[in-house]
This record gives structure tokens, C-alpha cells and sequence, in this order.
């Protein structure tokens, strides 16, 4: 699980300091939007074509991990 959130970057100069994937300007906030619009891991790396499937994989344990966070206090 560790490999994958090293596809998750954090760059204060990029995208407003949020969480990006693998240092593209693609932030997992994207990645999250759209499975949250419906659609499906394949449409979205038709969508964005340079993200790889373990790539939304990291969004999704990032995701996971924030909402864990966050209720654990």
C-alpha cells in the first residue's frame, strides 16, 4: 500500500499545494470527481490517458486514508 501513495505528490508550487498524482498536474481531487460522476476505471484512463490504473488506485487509498483521518479524532 505504501508504493501506491508514492504516486501521490505534494508540491506547494503546483496545483495550489494539493495532492496530485506522480507530479502531473492531475489532482486526485480529478481522479476522485470523476469516479464520483459515474464513470468507470477504463473511461477514466481513456479520459487521461497518461494516468495508469495504479494511479487510481493511489486516489482511492488517499481518499480512504484523509476520510479515516479525519473520523479517528
Amino acid at each position: 500500500m505504501s508504493d501506491a501513495m508514492e504516486r501521490i505528490t505534494v508540491n506547494p508550487e503546483q496545483c495550489g499545494g494539493r495532492p496530485c498524482i506522480r507530479g502531473m498536474r492531475i489532482r486526485v481531487i480529478d481522479v476522485l470527481d470523476l469516479f464520483a460522476a459515474g464513470l468507470s476505471r477504463e473511461q477514466i484512463l481513456e479520459e487521461m490517458p497518461d494516468l495508469e490504473m495504479d494511479d487510481l488506485k493511489a486516489a482511492l487509498t488517499s481518499a480512504f486514508r484523509r476520510v479515516k483521518r479525519k473520523l479517528s479524532h
